[in-house]
């Protein structure tokens, strides 16, 4: 497969994750469905390894890094996206996400020392203006911060940050052991993470509430977001400049625009739009800064 088709394959399945997971939490809870969705894209990234006659158990002096991997950007961050869309709309959630490249900036400031210019920083502020009127829809009031759609947007952005933060974490693994075994040792870390809270609610008997298209929305974040994303996103980074590939993440947000009103008939607001179409604006001058 070229890698650039890998890559914009990639950006589809991430953006209509957002909505598959909505259509999923709600049949059945959170917590059975990023399971189930981890569960089954670390088989599918263990049986690429075996293929490849690669190692498919993750190296000993790894496990630590590996673990902090799994927890902060598997089960952590996907039960935190996971409880945000039983709040809020799959659309505000994608256009929310496009904010983790200006976290990503923010960390690289502080954490390596790189320099955060004037474009940069208008950058910030357009972009958290946009998030602001995401979250807002151009309300404002003392009763915004109890609608659940704003603990939802809440969540979002804190999955934003936490999203850089596991960037960071996990660059040297990833260098070290390569983007397919680093994936699929932190991913089935963070599978092992979720097993308690899944068998203490017994997770399994909800699986027979799922009905056909929650199934099939089940299915789809484990086999394409959760293992095909990520295979073709690293084979495309390794054979075409990382610049060229992350421009295609600002489609991101449009596919779930477009997934969100088609398969889940969401409301889409002007201001939501407009708040959205910021941020994208934000993120830009930041990435070109």
């Amino acid at each position: 497969m070229p890698p650039r088709l890998g890559a914009l394959l990639a950006v589809v399945f991430w953006g209509v994750s957002f909505v598959a997971t909505k259509a999923a939490v709600t049949e059945i809870s959170p917590t059975t469905v990023i399971f189930t969705r981890t569960g089954i894209g670390t088989l599918i990234l263990c049986a690429i390894l075996a293929l490849r006659r690669q190692p498919v158990l993750p190296p000993r002096d790894a496990l630590g890094a590996l673990a902090l991997m799994g927890f902060v950007g598997v089960a952590f961050h996907q039960l935190l996206q996971a409880y945000a869309l039983t709040l809020t709309s799959a659309v505000s959630t994608g256009w929310l996400i496009g904010l983790i490249p200006v976290w990503s900036a923010l960390l690289a400031a502080v954490l390596l020392h790189e320099r955060f210019g004037p474009r940069k920083i208008a950058g910030l502020v357009v972009g958290f203006t946009g998030a602001l009127l995401v979250v807002t829809r151009g309300r404002l009031g003392a009763r915004l911060l109890a609608l659940p759609s704003t603990r939802g947007d809440l969540l979002v952005l804190a999955s934003t940050v936490n999203w850089a933060l596991y960037t960071v974490l996990g660059h040297g693994t990833i260098r070290r052991l390569g983007p397919t075994r680093a994936t699929a040792g932190a991913m089935l870390l963070g599978w092992m993470m979720l097993a308690p809270p899944f068998v203490a609610r017994a997770g399994w008997s909800e699986y027979a509430r799922l009905s056909v298209p929650g199934w099939s929305a089940l299915l789809f974040l484990g086999v394409a977001a959760s293992a095909l994303g990520y295979l073709f996103w690293y084979g495309a980074l390794e054979r075409v400049d990382a610049s060229r590939v992350a421009a295609l993440l600002y489609l991101e947000p449009l596919v779930t625009l477009a997934a969100g009103m088609v398969l889940l008939a969401e409301p889409v607001g002007v201001t939501t739009v407009a708040g959205g179409l910021l941020v994208l604006g934000g993120v830009l001058l930041v990435q070109t800064g």
